[in-house]
């Protein structure tokens, strides 16, 4: 984690004593960004010693601190994102709010967010954004009918390897899903049972896909 003055330049000053330490990025977002300082967080592979890396960056003119800290992937670990309809996502984030804490007792670590939204374009956009969020591993859509430029956002997710789950609900996003689950708190639990590494559940195993 960096904290650096704001001006053009910076990240190309930062990757380059990354690279020169052969650090491999693998994430990189700007927490923060404001007139007069941005906060930058970085996750790499590092072949030789942190501190060696953090010492260069801090002497760096533009970086005014920089420290280790632990990974979000460490601390949040794998996310479920949960779109849709107000009552429907609260439902399947009751379930799967649930069984992530069953899980994440056990070690696991996820996490689950979600978002009510309403509107064929709205929705479409989301499901493709969702592609750009980091640790992803499940997209649960919750509602009573979506169709039409949704469905082919949820074929263009699952293509790029997003496990999805839809509730039973009117319109083709059902037909375009990995899994179809009537109930909403069931679709959470299962969601959360079909990322968790403690888990014995997988959904390719299943001889069915409507429930």
């Amino acid at each position: 984690m960096l904290e650096t003055v704001s001006e053009p330049g910076v990240l190309h000053k930062l990757t380059g004593v990354i690279a020169d330490h052969a650090g491999d990025i693998r994430s990189v977002s700007i927490v923060e960004d404001e007139p007069q300082r941005t906060r930058i967080y970085f996750e790499l592979d590092l072949p030789g010693e942190t501190d060696a890396l953090v010492a260069e960056l801090q002497q760096l003119p533009v970086v005014r601190s920089a420290s280790t800290v632990q990974s979000l992937g460490r601390i949040y670990g794998k996310r479920i994102i949960i779109m849709g309809g107000g009552a429907q996502v609260g439902q399947v984030a009751l379930g799967a709010i649930s069984e992530a804490d069953r899980h994440n007792i056990r070690g696991e670590h996820i996490s689950i967010d979600t978002i009510p939204l309403v509107g064929e374009q709205t929705l479409a956009a989301a499901v493709r954004a969702v592609r750009r969020l980091t640790r992803v591993r499940a997209l649960v859509l919750a509602g009573s009918l979506m169709g039409g430029e949704i469905e082919q956002a949820v074929r263009e997710v699952r293509s790029d390897g997003l496990l999805v789950i839809s509730l039973n609900m009117a319109g083709s996003v059902p037909d375009a899903s990995d899994l179809v689950v009537t109930d909403p708190v069931q679709a959470g639990v299962m969601a959360v049972m079909a990322v968790a590494d403690t888990a014995k559940f997988t959904i390719e195993r299943l001889r069915r896909r409507v429930f």
